[in-house]
């Protein structure tokens, strides 16, 4: 009972601590009374950003979310679950679930037909929104994302993650224990063949995502996601919108020619920009191309 106590307490702790030093850094939008988080800049054409797997707002606002906000209003939401905005769905907020919620918040923030861009697990919301609200996007932005149904089975850590088991008794003891030097060390790997940049880790906040109801969230997504995109990829034919899909080809997680190579085949008129050399974080190491690419969004959907 001694170390279940203490557990507790250091997860406490360390989550109070995390919220104080990384607080939101936007507002709260309710919708149907569920809070979602949502940080807004910049003024021109709607753009909104959606983070992928682990993230929150933080991991857009390092650097591309600035870069856009030149030329865009640019809207960069926390996911259902993730960062500060709420769950409300007990097996995992579904990527339909997950567009549906964040777009009713962009058009209550006044962006009715947004640019959409999402990255990686947000790319896959992205392409939801695209196919179940095409009357409220105006254009597609898709950065290196999971959209093509894959082989590899989920990793041991979110298959335990999803559980309630895992989630009462191993998040507990990740939360108050894993040192946060050891989660930006592992970054490296999210970033290679590069690294995180120099203040990334000091700006994103891991212990945000060291939340035990952020990581138990976050596993219950990735854990339905094989199945929800495999139900979502007949419907790629639908997206009449302009479409850019940006990949890196050194991407290991989720491998460019899987995926970016055969989801411009898949969408009509969709154009595959490549990022010779970039792993799987090009909205954080190659910020202006992927701010090129939601530019070139914009000037096809006519608003430039």
């Amino acid at each position: 009972m001694g170390l279940i106590a203490l557990t507790a307490w250091r997860a406490a702790k360390n989550e109070a601590a995390a919220e104080a030093n990384f607080p939101p850094e936007g507002e709260i939008v309710l919708v149907d009374g569920v809070a979602v988080h949502a940080e807004v800049m910049g003024e021109g054409p709607d753009v909104v950003l959606i983070h992928g797997s682990s993230g929150n707002t933080r991991d857009m606002t390092f650097s591309l979310a600035p870069i856009l906000a030149e030329n865009f209003r640019v809207i960069v939401f926390d996911r259902p679950g993730l960062g500060y905005s709420d769950s409300f769905n007990p097996t995992g907020e579904t990527i339909e679930e997950q567009a549906l919620i964040l777009q009713k918040a962009a058009a209550q923030l006044g962006a009715d037909k947004p640019i959409v861009a999402g990255q990686s697990y947000g790319g896959s919301v992205s392409l939801a929104w695209a196919v179940t609200r095409p009357e409220n996007i105006s254009a597609l932005v898709l950065i290196a994302p999971a959209a093509i149904p894959w082989e590899t089975p989920l990793d041991g850590f979110n298959k335990l993650a999803s559980t309630p088991t895992g989630n009462a008794l191993a998040l507990p003891l990740i939360t108050a224990f894993v040192p946060e030097w050891y989660v930006e060390q592992a970054l490296d790997r999210v970033f290679a063949p590069q690294t995180a940049p120099d203040g990334y880790a000091d700006h994103f906040g891991p212990g945000l995502t060291m939340r035990r109801a952020s990581m138990h969230a976050n596993a219950k997504q990735r854990a339905n996601l094989l199945d929800e995109v495999s139900a979502l990829q007949p419907r790629y034919g639908e997206i009449s919108v302009p479409t850019e899909v940006v990949h890196g080809t050194a991407d290991t997680t989720v491998s460019f020619g899987w995926h970016a190579e055969r989801l411009v085949d898949e969408i009509p008129n969709a154009e595959l920009i490549e990022l010779p050399g970039i792993g799987h974080m090009p909205q954080v190491v190659a910020a202006p191309e992927v701010a090129a690419a939601i530019e070139r969004a914009a000037e096809r959907a006519g608003l430039r």
